[in-house]
């Protein structure tokens, strides 16, 4: 046994025997957890289930969770590549205990798998156990003994170390606890327990850890006090790439057959030879290859390189790779053949991989080529930068000028780091903090994850249980209000007036989940009437009817009468379920790269954002309509299956992205498509009446949005367009289907006065260019000139300036003109190409701004700014003769 595949497959099949539920891995990107950017071990799908807010039908599981570790106190981005094990990506193989088994036979087993199954050397194993510390907890002497018991190690291989290294917590209040690692002597003849502690070698020779056995038996009080868990358990994490490094007999991860197929592969691209050793192009080569595992998964799961949260760490990534291989003197696209390798070498255990290998493909592609049309410029910015900052033995790249490579040039700030520590120099960070700040004040970012919230909704989910949902059968019930919300405090009732939240045992009300909106309508309680105003699902279980007491108070323990506003309801029906088709539709037209990657589904309109890289054109919107309205006409019925997720996959059933599904889900067929839905539907594919396309466009790199309506919305629309277009017929004095050929007609006549327009401007600037000329002086067999002139359009200016620089040649020419509304000033310089060593224009009209109030800049040869104040402009364009020496 040595390939991953294969000691993967052991692993799991190892705890399986021993009664563990083999759990697939959870995604890269956690649904209910906005603490974390991305899943960075195996316990993160068990999270809810080792705090107690999540049962689950097994105690003991077992799993290989794809994880990344990039941001944070885990950011490994530096090292990845220089050192034999660091990764942004890696699969933690790992066995969980809730409340199970505890430390001596997690001990037990780890001891087993290793040299039982994987035949393993216990002389190259020494253990850490906790050994203690003042103010936290005491020694674990208890994993020390069994440690001796099962693997009959002295003292001296099993090594006591401080809070640091083994003491986990998953907060500073919850569950925590002592842990024990096993760690590995690799490549070493002379294996002494003395020397761990020295860092590894380069080449990964020494000692390094295998497996973290964390043991849960305290929970951790905000006062600092630690108490015993009731139910201790259990929750371990072994690297599959280290592991993999022992089996195969290698020094590095990156030799392993995870890897170094990819590795391989940037060699064979960039033409040079993989050495296995330190030198720049290898680790380059071995950057490429983790990182193309980062972007081919991320993409994988939806995550598509932009500007913010976990799409600009995927962008980071990328533009990193992308980078190194521009260093291998790789200078055509290459990233996407790196990443389709990762999908082929791992596409059987992730199959989504496979799913989505043209999606993977084509946004790889594409970001590599828009990165690459502003790589070399932002290379050229730095060569050209004569703004650099002495900080004594090295030089400093200002802030303002970081904040411009990262802002205009997509140079993200540790890409200009590593380029520094190639040319030798270092990044202003502070002074780039602040450039960022100021932009993020002028636009804020997007947070990640979703919106932390009050730790009321965690507390009555736990207390009350799951609210029950009956909107699929009906849209009026009775039921029992459990719980008043008022300024996020729980009250026993409600005053009239007052706005609040109303949580009952069980609600017909769909609360805001999967793109569809909450519900609205009317809980009535002992005469007391409650308008509901929207539902939430702010924790998984609790629906939240949000709202004001319009009459009357409502109080906690009355029965009260729910009655969803039924005309919404259907309103939304109809969208969700014509959404369903659109998906559908848009993957026959455009191809399975559409995916889903946003919804929102409301009773007016429904919006659906998917993966392209170009916009629709009007053939293939028309396409998309007739096939979505060719299935309403089928009047086919929608029908609803709960089902093993496993079996809905099996049947072809797609789901989006970010969704969290459970083992059994609801499969939707509405006419040809299948899909994993929660929402509320309509009976028939006729009830959704008629289906119009409003808008298709751009919303962020490799997504765009389509907004599209349904039924009487959908015909409200048309009557709309309809009597804009008789409108406007009206003002043209022209039929409706003669419109197009008279507006085309007007259009041509306009451009053609416009051209006349500017043939006399023209006329008039030829006249006045030659009596600026005569004011030109000569200085050292140049010619130069500083006037104002009454024009007001820049284009016009800056063809002026042009023009005389050519009728003065060799020639400085300054012109300074108000702008239209006269409020501004303008200004433009144009230098003849010949005497540009002498006096460059950027220069020039620099100076000339900072009179008028203003700045610019721009090309050696021609540049131009604006300013505040006009009236000083007579003086701004008398600069250029003292900058040349000609006052």
């Amino acid at each position: 046994m040595s390939s991953s595949a294969e000691i993967r497959e052991s692993f799991l099949s190892f705890f399986e025997e021993r009664v563990h539920e083999r759990v697939a891995s959870g995604p890269l990107v956690p649904p209910n957890d906005p603490t974390l950017m991305f899943a960075n071990a195996g316990m993160v799908q068990f999270k809810d289930v080792f705090t107690g807010k999540e049962e689950r039908a097994y105690s003991r599981a077992t799993s290989s969770q794809k994880c990344i570790r990039i941001s944070g106190k885990h950011n490994d981005l530096e090292n990845v590549g220089v050192t034999a094990r660091h990764h942004t990506f890696f699969e933690m193989l790992g066995n969980f205990s809730f409340g199970d088994y505890f430390k001596r036979d997690a001990i037990q087993f780890a001891w087993d798998y290793f040299i039982d199954t994987l035949g393993l050397e216990p002389e190259r194993l020494v253990v850490t156990v906790f050994g203690g510390e003042d103010g936290l907890a005491p020694a674990d002497d208890e994993a020390a003994t069994i440690w001796k018991d099962v693997t009959g190690f002295p003292n001296e291989r099993i090594i006591r170390c401080g809070a640091k290294d083994n003491f986990w917590q998953m907060g500073d209040t919850g569950p925590c606890g002592p842990c024990s690692e096993i760690h590995y002597c690799l490549g070493l003849d002379d294996i002494d327990p003395r020397t761990f502690g020295d860092e590894p070698a380069a080449d990964g020779r020494g000692w390094f850890e295998l497996w973290n056995l964390v043991f849960m038996q305290f929970e951790r009080h905000a006062d600092g006090k630690m108490v015993p868990l009731p139910a201790p358990s259990i929750d371990t994490g072994a690297g599959l790439e280290r592991i993999a490094v022992v089996k195969q007999g290698v020094l590095s991860n990156y030799d392993t057959d995870l890897l170094r197929p990819i590795v391989d592969l940037a060699s064979d691209i960039s033409g040079k030879t993989y050495r296995g050793s330190q030198s720049d192009d290898d680790i380059s080569m071995r950057v490429i290859a983790d990182h193309a595992r980062t972007t081919a998964f991320l993409i994988s799961e939806g995550i598509f390189p932009d500007r913010d949260g976990r799409a600009y760490v995927l962008r980071r990534v990328m533009r990193r790779a992308i980078r190194h291989g521009h260093r291998l003197g790789i200078m055509e696209p290459f990233l996407h053949h790196c990443a389709l390798r990762v999908a082929e070498n791992m596409g059987d255990v992730y199959p989504q991989l496979t799913e989505r290998r043209a999606l993977i493909e084509e946004i790889t592609q594409q970001e590599e080529e828009r990165f690459r049309r502003t790589l070399e410029r932002g290379l050229q910015m730095i060569a050209d930068n004569d703004q650099w900052v002495d900080r004594g033995k090295a030089r400093s790249l200002p802030g303002a000028v970081a904040f411009k490579l990262y802002d205009t040039y997509g140079f993200p700030i540790d890409l200009q780091e590593l380029i520094g520590q190639e040319q030798g120099f270092e990044i202003d960070q502070a002074g780039f903090d602040r450039e960022l700040e100021q932009a993020r004040l002028r636009s804020q970012g997007s947070k990640v994850g979703s919106r932390a919230v009050a730790d009321i909704y965690p507390a009555l989910a736990q207390e009350l249980g799951a609210v029950e949902f009956l909107g699929y059968e009906t849209e009026r019930a009775e039921s029992e209000v459990v719980a008043i919300i008022q300024d996020g405090t729980r009250v026993d009732s409600l005053p009239e007036g007052a706005d609040g939240e109303v949580v009952t045992r069980a609600t017909p009300f769909y609360a805001e989940q999967g793109g569809q909106v909450g519900d609205r309508g009317v809980i009535e309680a002992d005469g007391a009437r409650f308008e509901v105003e929207d539902t939430q699902k702010p924790v998984d279980g609790l629906s939240v009817h949000r709202g004001r007491a319009v009459s009357g108070a409502i109080r906690v323990g009355t029965t009260a009468d729910l009655h969803v506003n039924g005309e919404l309801r259907a309103a939304t029906r109809r969208n969700h379920s014509a959404t369903h088709l659109l998906h559908w539709a848009l993957r026959n037209v455009v191809g399975e790269t559409a995916a889903q990657k946003g919804s929102l589904v409301g009773p007016d309109r429904l919006r659906f954002d998917y993966s392209a890289t170009r916009p629709l054109d009007a053939r293939e919107i028309e396409q998309i309509e007739n096939l979505v309205n060719a299935r309403i006409l089928d009047n086919t019925e929608i029908t609803t299956e709960p089902l093993p997720m496993d079996e809905a996959k099996r049947r072809g059933a797609i789901g989006i992205f970010e969704e969290k599904y459970g083992d059994v889900v609801r499969m939707l067929t509405i006419g040809p498509s299948l899909e994993l839905c929660g929402g509320t539907h309509a009976q028939r594919t006729g009830d959704i009446g008629l289906f119009k396309v409003l808008s298709e466009t751009g919303l962020a790199a490799g997504v765009r949005r389509i907004e599209a309506t349904t039924g009487l919305n959908a015909l409200r629309h048309l009557r709309r367009v309809e009597a804009e277009l008789g409108s406007t017929a009206g003002l043209l004095k022209a039929p409706a289907h003669q419109l197009h050929d008279r507006v085309e007609r007007l259009l041509e006549q306009q451009k053609a006065a416009q051209r006349e327009i500017d043939r006399l401007k023209r006329s008039i600037m030829s006249g006045d260019s030659a009596d600026l000329s005569a004011g030109a002086r000569e200085v050292d067999g140049a010619r130069v000139l500083g006037a104002t002139v009454d024009i007001g359009d820049a284009g016009t200016l800056r063809e002026m300036a042009d023009q005389l620089r050519d009728k003065l040649a060799p020639a400085v020419v300054l012109l300074g003109s108000p702008s239209k509304d006269g409020k501004k000033a303008m200004l433009v310089c144009s230098v003849s190409k010949a005497l540009t060593d002498r006096f460059r224009a950027g220069d020039i009209v620099k100076a000339a701004a900072s009179v008028v109030g203003g700045s610019g800049g721009g090309r050696p040869d021609f540049a131009q700014a604006g300013g505040s104040d006009p009236s000083k402009l007579g003086e701004a364009v008398t600069i250029v003769y003292e900058l040349v020496g000609a006052a």
